[in-house]
């Protein structure tokens, strides 16, 4: 089983419009509705993929509720965009809150294909429902193949929480890969989780270089066991401990990038898992990021997209450092 740790999940709302005005009202042509933070993306791809999954944080309030009732079921709109699927269910450990979840927007402009991302802030989160949750995911620990700690955190919890939920993976022999920003993601990173992946700013922020092969190196030598480090339209750069790669897909695509780097993350740990090399796993990751990207629908992968770049990614070694 696979776990997935979102404390600050959300209910996923993406508009399509023909074109974003600013100032001027929209109709919007249509709407879709997903259980969302990046975790709970993670999970449904994974699931997709055919792997068992857990999922843990927060939920809560009447969203939460909505958020809760879309995890346990395959929507006939997932049926039709993904109608070959051999679908996994996933299993809810989500922790009550008394807060209400957050929402997300996303506006999606046909015209030009670009997204426009609002994101509400998180309930507040108490010592006892933090609390709970430390429980619900050290007993989900015993029967865990892989963990990936996945974004933002809720107001209430402290900044070194996923710190502390690397060191309890570690402790269990599980790994854990951390998929957060900013200072959360520096706390964490000392702690020593098996893999890391933050975007390109994501690494500028933590190493302060915007070179991507001196930052991942940096953020690697931070403690992090290996990081993979999404570079957007190019793709994947990896810095492990058995090499350095990039990979990248056979060609830029149009699209909307939500969810993309979710995916990838996905991709990570399912090749984990299965104990695929490095370069299989980031042939993977970059096919199933690229496959979201063109996904008519924020956070999903188009699987007949998905099964023609697989094969055609392409894996470039890098000379190890001197």
């Amino acid at each position: 089983m696979i776990l997935t740790v979102t404390l600050n999940t959300a209910l996923d709302l993406t508009y399509g419009v023909p074109k974003l005005v600013p100032h001027t009202t929209h109709r919007v042509g249509g709407l879709s509705e997903r259980p969302g933070g990046k975790g709970l993306n993670v999970a449904r791809v994974l699931s997709a993929l055919g792997h068992e999954t857990a999922v843990t944080g927060f939920a809560g309030g009447a969203t939460g509720t909505v958020l809760r009732e879309l995890l346990a079921d395959r929507s006939p709109e997932d049926a039709a965009l993904d109608p070959g699927a051999a679908r996994v269910p996933i299993t809810d450990a989500l922790v009550t809150v008394a807060g209400n979840t957050r929402r997300t927007v996303a506006v999606v402009d046909r015209a030009t294909g670009d997204t426009t991302q609002f994101n509400e802030p998180g309930p507040l989160v108490t010592a006892e429902e933090w609390a709970a949750l430390l429980a619900r995911y050290t007993e989900l620990l015993t029967g865990a193949d892989a963990v990936a700690l996945c974004g933002s955190l809720p107001p209430g919890i402290h900044v070194g929480a996923y710190a502390e939920l690397v060191r309890l993976a570690r402790a269990t022999g599980v790994p854990v890969l951390l998929d957060t920003s900013g200072e959360p993601l520096r706390r964490g990173i000392a702690a020593r989780p098996d893999l890391i992946k933050p975007n390109a700013e994501e690494l500028a922020q933590l190493t302060g270089s915007r070179d991507p092969l001196r930052a991942t190196r940096d953020a690697r030598r931070r403690g992090a066991h290996g990081v993979v480090a999404s570079l957007g339209p190019d793709g994947l750069l990896a810095v492990t401990p058995d090499g350095i790669w990039q990979a990248s897909p056979p060609a830029r695509v149009p699209g909307n990038p939500t969810g993309a780097g979710d995916s990838a993350v996905a991709g990570l740990l399912s090749g984990l898992v299965e104990g695929l090399s490095w370069p299989d796993r980031l042939r993977r990751a970059v096919a199933l990021s690229t496959a979201t990207v063109l996904s008519p629908t924020a956070g999903d992968f188009d699987r007949a997209a998905y099964e023609d770049l697989l094969p055609r990614a392409k894996i470039e070694e890098h000379p190890p450092a001197a």
